[in-house]
């Protein structure tokens, strides 16, 4: 059984007043709006419909709490960067996310959801900026490297490890595909590794 197998969803929040006070460990999940977060998320914890996939991107607008037992919890965050939404209500998800991200004691590890076509974004590089003053682990799923061949794949993964040991030694990163459930047991070793580190 994998550490997602037992995920269920738990609670969903919109103000960090609202934060559960579980106890636990908590991992999150961010990332740019269509690079493929909520598909990553559900192919983990092989379930269909855990993290609700949308045409629109931008849809996560709270912080969506599921249960993986044994008091860990996996946190689906807001996806960034999508136009479309008003600025009151982009703002909104910024001052949540970037609190979130800096002041959740819970918190032990980020996940952070790239299209392996597309790696560090100005806003993905912003994200790991915010995140690396509070020195915790980042892991990078490079999505969707399916649509690049093996070679392209090998590359880009090459090119991004070295510039992530360059300007963000924090981070690990591997390549992922929801399409061909390729990556999970690697992802699935680095966040229970970070569930099981004592605080």
């Amino acid at each position: 059984m994998g550490l997602f197998s037992q995920a269920a969803f738990f609670t969903t929040v919109n103000h960090m007043k609202d934060l559960p006070l579980h106890g636990g460990k908590e991992v999150a999940f961010v990332g740019r709006s269509n690079a493929g977060k909520s598909s990553a998320i559900n192919t983990l914890a092989n379930h269909v419909r855990l993290a609700y996939t949308s045409k629109t991107p931008g849809r996560t607008q709270h912080l969506n709490y599921f249960s993986l037992g044994n008091n860990s919890f996996l946190v689906d965050l807001p996806g960034y960067g999508y136009a479309k939404v008003p600025p009151d209500v982009q703002q909104h998800w910024e001052a949540l996310l970037s609190q979130y991200l800096q002041t959740r004691e819970a918190l032990c590890g980020l996940v952070v959801i790239m299209d392996s076509r597309h790696p560090l974004t100005p806003l993905d590089e912003q994200m790991l900026d915010w995140f690396s003053e509070t020195g915790k682990p980042v892991h990078i799923l490079l999505t969707k490297s399916d649509k690049l061949s093996r070679q392209q794949a090998t590359k880009t993964l090459r090119e991004v490890q070295a510039y992530l040991t360059e300007h963000f030694p924090f981070c690990s990163v591997q390549l992922f595909s929801s399409l061909k459930k390729q990556g999970m047991e690697e992802a699935e070793a680095v966040i229970a590794g970070w569930l099981a580190t004592e605080a």
